[in-house]
């Protein structure tokens, strides 16, 4: 009778054991999880040039990461299975889905207006001895700088750092939310600005403006 009670504790032991690493990796998983916080937002999607790909708009978005198994060898050569986040993302937008690897995706609060989208034909870089010289955005900001009328100018790049869009605003600043794959968060004036695989600078307008 007590080996009986003792095999069913040693079961009911596994079971917990198994429970808690399948919660556990449940929960690691839910973290790559998440929904844009606002109101309805603009997508944007460029490719690494900076060039436009696609602009959808929605009021429901939720951006979930796809997990791809991986395996590994411990110091005795047992083989050691584990998780990490691909490339690829999975954006839905009011219950419609768009799977997206690799490109540059802004998503903008719909009250959040850009000061600037540049083109690559105006991207320039001439040397004045100034701070913005080292930069591929030098020519074309102190073109725009009077458009701005703000504090700071907050200028997204693509990732090759071709100038994608300029924002400006009193109240800038970044995050990185903990339930989005690969985003960083700003809020510029309140209103929320979402990047995904995207360089930024934000830029205090006295560096733009000529001496």
């Amino acid at each position: 009778m007590k080996k009986k009670r003792f095999a069913m504790a040693a079961v009911c032991a596994v079971m917990t054991i198994a429970l808690a690493g399948c919660s556990m990796l449940s929960s690691k998983l839910n973290d790559i999880t998440g929904k844009l916080v606002g109101n309805s937002y603009t997508i944007t999607t460029y490719d690494n040039y900076g060039n436009r790909v696609m602009t959808t708009t929605g009021d429901k978005i939720n951006v979930q990461g796809n997990a791809v198994e991986t395996s590994s060898y411990d110091s005795d050569g047992n083989v050691i299975t584990g998780y990490e986040l691909s490339s690829v993302i999975t954006i839905t937008i009011d219950g419609k889905e768009i799977e997206s690897c690799g490109d540059t995706c802004i998503f903008a609060q719909d009250a959040l207006k850009a000061d600037v989208d540049f083109t690559q034909e105006d991207i320039e870089s001439n040397a004045s001895g100034k701070i913005t010289d080292n930069t591929a955005i030098a020519g074309v900001l102190n073109k725009y700088k009077n458009m701005f009328g703000k504090a700071r100018v907050v200028v997204i790049k693509s990732q090759l750092g071709q100038p994608i869009v300029a924002y400006s605003g009193e109240d800038v600043y970044w995050e990185i939310p903990d339930d989005l794959p690969k985003f960083t968060k700003l809020m510029i004036d309140g209103k929320a600005l979402y990047i995904h695989r995207a360089n930024f600078q934000i830029i205090d307008k006295s560096l733009l403006e000529s001496n």
